[in-house]
């Protein structure tokens, strides 16, 4: 039975991996607001944004940024749920590290006694909160980035912002391949399952999972082999093409006045 779980679990962990990339393609082609617009504009504009967030002194606007980012990611036809479960994942790991040890050793004034020796204090408390809001603020932005425009896109603006062309290719070509690679072993795991009866045990299961990992190792050298000669041979010199080409509109426009406008008030509530 412990095999059994083990295969089945795997198998379905891959299954939701592959189909959460199906979603969120469907999602970067919805029309809603952030996707219409040029993805130049929105990788700017959502850096100035995220150096903004790490300049802010108040909670309440940290707190008020959040709001407005769970704003734009309604009017972009994204769900609350689907938003959140992909930005939260990432904080309770952060909260862990950095958050929580800083409320107890920031010195200042006491805050919370635990068990009469651990002491929280105000500093060490507003320290985490900031630490807090302004990493889900960040995350949020990128996550509203990512969903919100297709990949081959957001490769295309990093160029236009002058990455080296290097970096912009290996970031393609991992994301791209990264997902082939989870549905090869997921078809492992799938084989490996319909072609027995019954169950394994642990050592089974870890001298089947070294040889599967060996296999894939192998298997993605003489991928990456194949496909770098098949884009020689078509022509590819380094550059990142998309099939349209970008163009700046009158919302795009519009956009960036928002975005002035709204990294001017919230320095300026910031100040108050």
């Amino acid at each position: 039975m412990k095999g059994d779980d083990f295969l089945t679990k795997s198998i379905s962990g891959f299954s939701r991996v592959l189909e959460s990339v199906v979603t969120t393609e469907d999602i970067s082609h919805a029309p809603g607001l952030l996707q219409s617009l040029d993805p130049r504009v929105k990788l700017v504009s959502f850096l100035v944004f995220i150096v903004g967030v790490s300049l802010v002194h108040s909670l309440p606007v940290l707190g008020g940024i959040f709001v407005l980012i769970i704003l734009l990611s309604l009017a972009s036809k994204i769900s609350p749920g689907f938003f959140l479960k992909r930005v939260l994942i990432f904080v309770p790991v952060f909260t862990l590290v950095i958050a929580i040890p800083a409320l107890f050793l920031t010195h200042g004034q006491p805050l919370v006694h635990i068990l009469g020796k651990i002491v929280i204090t105000r500093q060490g408390a507003l320290s985490a909160g900031f630490l807090l809001l302004r990493v889900t603020n960040s995350l949020s932005l990128g996550v509203l980035l990512v969903l919100t425009t297709p990949w081959a896109n957001v490769l295309a603006a990093l160029r236009w912002a002058r990455m080296p062309a290097l970096i912009v290719d290996i970031l393609g070509m991992t994301y791209r391949y990264m997902f082939l690679l989870l549905h090869s072993a997921n078809a492992m795991f799938l084989a490996r399952r319909s072609r027995v009866i019954g169950s394994f045990s642990g050592s089974e299961n870890r001298r089947w999972l070294g040889r599967a990992l060996a296999t894939t190792m192998v298997k993605s050298q003489k991928l990456s082999e194949d496909v770098y000669l098949a884009m020689l041979a078509r022509g590819y010199q380094g550059e990142v093409r998309v099939l349209r080409g970008f163009r700046l509109q009158r919302r795009d426009f519009l956009w960036i006045a928002f975005s002035l406008f709204a990294i001017i008030i919230l320095f300026w509530v910031s100040r108050l």
